[in-house]
């Protein structure tokens, strides 16, 4: 348990308002032109297929730090998509069957062009394949980048004709290890994390309390208190969203202790990511562990306590 109401206040105001601070971004938003400007290059043969090409991450969400590096950039395919119809009543599952046509340009098919498209506009060597992403090599003007080459994934609430229809928009793409299908919401992500800091909800405390947090667990790595690969910044930002938004405000020093105060009385099991369609812990591989965040918040909770 950290200090509570009345009590001392350990890590200055000064150093969390340094923590506080955005990183840089124009090495990002190089990265993300460049990316841009070659599937839309003459040679590109993605050049005029339905293409959304879009930041996600702490890049785009303004929670960035100094010490983040790889940018991630979304190539979505829209004129393709993966669906789930899971939550439409019987009549309006066979509706929407009858309405697909069955794809002539496919998830391989597109990822191999963009692969292409990526290895003539920056030359082979400066590209690799990983396991979910295409990886862009960094240079003096631009960070790394991790090309997430999608489908639109739409998650459908109502289907009743092609004119009568909604759903709520995601991406799909394969891993290449185990040819498995993972499903994200990056936008909506974004949209509920500005919501999060707007003037209504935390009055724009909420990514700088990010930020504060992303930089503490920094600091641990740092010192080898925790292993890197404990709280991958995704996790972190979601965490964050859970807490009440009246938590948020006053100063820096009274919101990183409300917040880890609540974190350590919650119940993990009820937390979401911020798009608000996926709990945030489980068992897969795109959910985090309740011991490592358990872990986290504890190392976090030392820290504060025994600040010098």
């Amino acid at each position: 348990m950290v200090p509570r109401r009345g009590d001392a206040l350990t890590i200055s105001e000064s150093q969390l308002d340094t923590w506080s601070h955005q990183g840089s971004t124009a090495g990002a938003s190089a990265a993300y032109e460049s990316i841009r400007a070659a599937l839309i290059s003459t040679a590109s043969p993605v050049r005029d297929k339905d293409v959304d090409t879009h930041l996600q991450g702490s890049y785009k969400n303004d929670t960035n730090i100094r010490a983040d590096s790889d940018v991630d950039v979304v190539v979505e395919l829209k004129s393709t998509f993966q669906y789930d119809i899971h939550a439409l009543p019987q009549g309006e599952e066979t509706l929407h069957r009858q309405s697909l046509t069955s794809p002539t340009y496919s998830w391989p098919d597109f990822r191999n062009d963009v692969l292409r498209a990526l290895k003539d506009y920056f030359g082979a060597t400066s590209i690799s394949e990983g396991n979910k992403s295409v990886k862009v090599t960094g240079d003096r003007n631009r960070v790394a980048a991790d090309v997430i080459v999608s489908l639109q994934h739409r998650k459908y609430r109502r289907f009743r004709s092609m004119e009568d229809r909604e759903f709520i928009e995601g991406i799909a793409f394969k891993t290449l290890r185990n040819d498995r299908w993972i499903v994200n919401f990056p936008k909506l992500h974004y949209e509920n994390c500005v919501e999060k800091n707007s003037e209504q909800r935390t009055n724009g405390w909420y990514k700088p309390t990010v930020r504060v947090f992303k930089n503490a667990r920094k600091y641990l790595v740092d010192r080898n208190i925790i292993p890197s690969s404990l709280a991958p910044s995704y996790f972190l930002e979601s965490l964050i969203y859970n807490p009440p938004d009246n938590l948020f405000g006053s100063s820096h020093q009274i919101t990183f202790r409300n917040v880890l105060n609540w974190l350590t009385q919650s119940d993990y099991s009820q937390f979401l990511c911020p798009n608000r369609q996926t709990s945030l812990f489980g068992e897969t591989e795109e959910q985090w562990s309740t011991e490592n965040a358990q872990t986290l918040v504890s190392s976090l909770v030392n820290l504060w306590n025994n600040w010098r």
